[in-house]
């Protein structure tokens, strides 16, 4: 969720009268968490509003980000909407005060559908799911130095530039071929023969913290999947290790605030 006052996602409560017993856990909520903004709308009032975001039950939540839905909560359970709120406010790529991503633009890592992610050729011991997170683990290539990296998204999304980080520079990837939205899965003879919708090069300024590593942005404007092939590394390690991955951008589709805020914008009606 964004934060703060040019936020432009958080909590949506779409209600009905009956939900009325949850209203005040609520409205504790948007006190607790002034950094989410906290919005509210009777299901009966904006019927038209409730159809276009599919709401068939009501207490519902809507959680997003960057005005893009990421997350939905059914009931009327006050210690585990809390629960929700707290999962999106810690995990929230944007709570980083020193993030160095471009205005507009956001981690798209809340999108990447995991059980659509494919690694070819990683260590039993250092698989891929270790470097979808931001800790000491990683991802580390097997039997040589070549990683083939699938992963999907769980809508279509603008890329803008991908992040990638490494402890050990001498084993960061060097030479990358991206591809996208391929109709089926790769393997590295087809990964070495096929052109790529881009090649990279990589240099140790890459690999820094507050590095990004651009894409040709007019190439990535409806991405559904992105395949890496990983080639080669910096020092001619036996291995490549990769920390982080993960791709900066946009979804294609945003959910537009404004259009909540003027349904809900009665006074009392939106926190």
């Amino acid at each position: 969720m964004l934060h703060g006052e040019q936020s432009d996602g958080g909590v949506i409560y779409m209600r009905c009268r009956p939900c009325i017993r949850i209203s005040p856990a609520f409205n504790l909520l948007s006190n607790r968490y002034p950094q989410v903004v906290f919005l509210e709308v009777d299901v009966h009032v904006c019927q038209a509003t409730a159809a276009a975001n599919n709401i068939s039950a009501t207490p519902t939540f809507l959680f997003l980000r960057n005005r893009v839905r990421v997350d939905q909560y059914q009931g009327a359970d006050a210690a585990g909407l809390e629960e929700k709120v707290k999962q999106h406010t810690e995990n929230d790529p944007g709570n980083n005060e020193d993030s160095d991503i471009p205005k507009g633009y956001m981690d798209l890592m809340p999108f990447v559908s995991k059980t659509g992610c494919e690694c070819l050729n990683e260590s039993d011991d250092c698989g891929f799911d270790n470097c979808l997170t931001k800790d000491d683990s990683y991802l580390e290539s097997d039997c040589d130095e070549q990683l083939l990296i699938t992963m999907a998204f769980n809508q279509p999304v603008k890329l803008f530039s991908m992040k990638l980080l490494s402890s050990d520079f001498a084993q960061a990837p060097k030479l990358l071929k991206v591809f996208i939205n391929l109709p089926r899965s790769m393997s590295f003879d087809d990964a070495e023969r096929s052109e790529p919708t881009q090649a990279l090069d990589l240099t140790e300024d890459d690999f820094k913290d507050d590095g990004l590593v651009p894409l040709r942005y007019v190439k990535f404007q409806n991405v559904q999947s992105v395949t890496l092939f990983v080639k080669s590394n910096q020092g001619d390690e036996e291995t490549t290790k990769i920390n982080y991955l993960t791709f900066i951008g946009t979804p294609v589709q945003a959910t537009n605030m404004n259009d909540f805020k003027r349904v809900v914008g009665k006074k009392g009606e939106s926190h």
